[in-house]
C-alpha cells in the first residue's frame, strides 16, 4: 500500500488523520502481540492529544464544590496561588508501549506516530524530542513514525541535539517525512545509540525496523503491512 496523504485534499478534512492514527497504532498493537512478542511481553496502544489535567472553574459554597454539571462533591484541598507559572507544552500522544520483565510491566519499549501537533511550533517539537530522549536514556528503545504532510521540521536530528550528539546528516538534508529506529544499549562499557533511518515519501513503501526488547532481542516492525491493515479497517485506497 503506498503511503497517502493524510493531511491534504482528497483525504483531509474529510477523513480525518486522528482516527487513522489511532488504528495505525491499534495494528502495531496487534501485530505485537499476535505475532512478534515472546511471552512475558505485551503491547498496549495509548492516544491522546493535548495537556494532562484541565482547570475546571466551580462555585465554593459551606465546604461543597459545585461544579459545572450541578453536582456536589466534598471540597479538597485548594493549594495557594503558585508564585511561579511557567509555558509548558504536553506532546500529543499516539504511541504503542511495549511492556516486558518479569510480571513488573515494565516499560522496554516504544513507537511514536508523529502529530501534526507535534511539529506545529518551536516548543512542541522541543516537548516532543525531550520525551523521546527521556525514553532513550532510560534504556527504552523506540521507533518514531513522522508521515505529517502539513508540517515542516525534523524531529530526528532535534532527538539527537537533546542527547548532545550529531545526526551525522543521516538522512537528506530537507527530509520531512521518517521512520527511524533506536536502540539505547551499552557496548565496551560505553553507552550507545544505535539508529535505523529511512527517509519516506507519499507514494512509496514503507520500511521493516527493528524494535529491541533489550539488548540481545529485536522484534521486525512491518510498517508496511501495518499501515496496509489500517487503511484496510478505515477503507481508505
Amino acid at each position: 500500500m503506498p503511503l497517502l496523504d493524510h493531511f491534504h485534499p482528497p483525504l483531509y478534512p474529510r477523513r480525518h488523520w486522528e482516527s487513522f492514527h489511532v488504528t495505525w497504532a491499534g495494528a502495531i498493537a496487534d501485530a505485537l502481540n499476535e505475532q512478534l512478542l515472546p511471552d512475558g511481553y505485551f503491547a498496549e496502544e495509548q492516544a491522546h492529544a493535548g495537556a494532562r489535567v484541565e482547570i475546571d472553574v466551580a462555585t465554593f459554597a459551606d465546604g461543597e464544590t459545585v461544579a459545572r454539571n450541578g453536582t456536589v462533591a466534598t471540597r479538597t484541598y485548594a493549594p495557594p496561588e503558585p508564585p511561579v507559572v511557567v509555558p509548558a507544552a504536553f506532546p500529543d500522544e499516539f504511541e504503542v508501549r511495549v511492556y516486558g520483565g518479569e510480571g513488573d510491566a515494565r516499560l522496554v519499549a516504544a513507537i511514536e506516530l508523529v502529530s501534526p501537533a507535534n511539529k506545529d511550533r518551536d516548543t512542541h517539537r522541543r516537548a516532543f524530542a525531550a520525551k523521546c530522549a527521556g525514553y532513550l536514556a532510560q534504556g527504552v528503545a523506540l521507533i518514531v513514525v513522522d508521515v505529517v504532510t502539513n508540517r515542516t521540521g525534523n524531529l530526528h536530528t532535534l532527538i539527537f541535539e537533546v542527547l548532545g550528539r550529531a545526526a551525522d546528516a543521516d538522512l537528506p538534508h530537507g527530509t520531512d517525512l521518517y521512520a527511524v529506529a533506536y536502540r539505547p544499549l551499552v557496548r565496551d562499557g560505553a553507552d550507545v545509540i544505535q539508529a535505523w533511518p529511512h527517509a519516506l515519501a507519499v507514494g512509496g513503501k514503507l520500511p521493516t525496523l527493528p524494535l529491541a526488547l533489550n539488548a540481545e532481542l529485536c522484534v521486525p516492525i512491518d510498517l508496511e503491512a501495518t499501515y496496509t491493515a489500517a487503511c484496510a479497517r478505515r477503507r481508505l485506497g
